[in-house]
């Protein structure tokens, strides 16, 4: 890596074994593809040699690299060629076979279901469930209101709750 120290260089690759899982973890419950997930990893670590965060802690480090997931994730989901691409799978006959449809099998149901989730409400489980935060720790990382964290996860919970009643049901 030409122009990156060498100090920079092991502050990354430590960053990247402490937290590369949770990133990709996360921006896989936004992306729901893990080449899209892995990619953002990238992104995520060059943003980070860019800007060079000074943190205050370990927490503080975590707080960043899940803002900065979740950003990178909404600027792909919003990106032309992502809805494009979404478009002309949709269209597909054999959208089926895609690979979404192999992960959502490798997953357990209630994964499943939790990536059926609409995204806001897929973030604060990703954040409470899957990484152990605080609502008021969700509220700062995602710059909402306590009250609304609350409101966010009960719905979420209702949504998984009937989803996965229903799967039951069926069989």
């Amino acid at each position: 890596m030409s122009g990156v120290s060498l100090r920079a260089n092991e502050t990354l690759e430590a960053t990247l074994d402490q937290y590369g899982d949770m990133i990709v973890r996360l921006a896989f419950s936004c992306l729901k593809s893990r080449e899209d997930a892995e990619d953002v990893l990238q992104d995520v670590m060059l943003k980070m040699l860019e800007v060079r965060p000074e943190f205050e802690s370990g927490e503080h480090e975590k707080a960043w690299l899940i803002r900065v997931t979740i950003n990178v994730c909404r600027n792909r989901l919003r990106s032309p060629w992502r809805r494009h691409r979404e478009l002309d799978e949709a269209l597909s006959e054999t959208a089926a076979d895609s690979q979404w449809d192999s992960i959502l099998q490798e997953e357990s149901g209630v994964m499943a279901a939790v990536l059926e989730l609409p995204e806001k409400y897929r973030e604060v489980i990703h954040l409470f469930y899957y990484e152990d935060y605080s609502i008021t720790q969700i509220s700062r990382i995602l710059h909402k209101k306590e009250s609304t964290v609350r409101s966010l996860l009960y719905r979420a919970r209702s949504m998984l709750k009937e989803t996965l009643k229903e799967g039951l049901e069926l069989d």
